[in-house]
């Protein structure tokens, strides 16, 4: 049964935080919000949580994953990061917007594209994504919240604890988050290629 956690949106409860954060170091799947819509976190070196992440979403081989970090500093230790790419993605974070970029092998072979070896990397704009990260010390590896056969993101609270409370280890009540997902720009080619237009301007791409 997956523990509801009501959380200030621009203020976030700290003992709460320390709960959720709890949580993820012991190897449990939440749900929580970001500055796009709900998304499930997990820690990155936990494979079987990874595992149930697949299994909620329904995901095959090709997904690629996001790895939400609390800022830039955390990026190259993830990533391989061109000064080109690094410019940009400093002018776009944090926001909703998820960077694909070339892996390094800090991020498990499991977790990256299987035939791109690509990795998302994303720096939200959002209290409680924050503060969870920064409680935690370390990156959360994430997906959108969309169930399968769902038309897009899930964004009340309430309705996520209702059908995925036997599913995950946490819910994060932070209010709507709204029903963008992030835009997906793909870093790893040698340009930026925008994959996915969602709640980040993209225009200034050429999208």
């Amino acid at each position: 049964m997956a523990q509801f956690f009501a959380i200030h949106p621009s203020n976030p409860q700290q003992r709460l935080l320390d709960a959720v954060a709890d949580i993820v170091r012991g190897g449990g799947l939440i749900v929580y919000p970001t500055d796009s819509c709900y998304a499930l976190g997990c820690q990155l070196s936990d494979k079987s949580a990874a595992e149930r992440l697949r299994r909620v979403r329904q995901t095959g081989k090709d997904h690629n994953f996001t790895l939400v970090c609390r800022d830039l500093s955390e990026i190259a230790t993830y990533a391989r990061v061109d000064n080109w790419a690094y410019r940009l993605i400093r002018g776009l974070t944090p926001g909703p917007y998820t960077f694909i970029l070339r892996a390094t092998g800090e991020v498990p072979k499991r977790l990256q594209h299987v035939k791109r070896r690509s990795i998302g990397i994303r720096v939200p704009d959002h209290a409680i994504a924050q503060g969870i990260l920064k409680t935690l010390g370390a990156p959360i590896m994430s997906s959108t919240l969309i169930l399968p056969g769902d038309d897009g993101p899930m964004t009340d609270a309430t309705e996520i604890r209702a059908r995925l409370e036997r599913l995950v280890d946490g819910v994060v009540d932070g209010g709507s988050c709204g029903l963008d997902p992030t835009t997906v720009v793909d870093l790893s080619g040698g340009e930026a290629v925008v994959l996915r237009q969602g709640k980040g301007k993209a225009a200034f791409l050429g999208a």
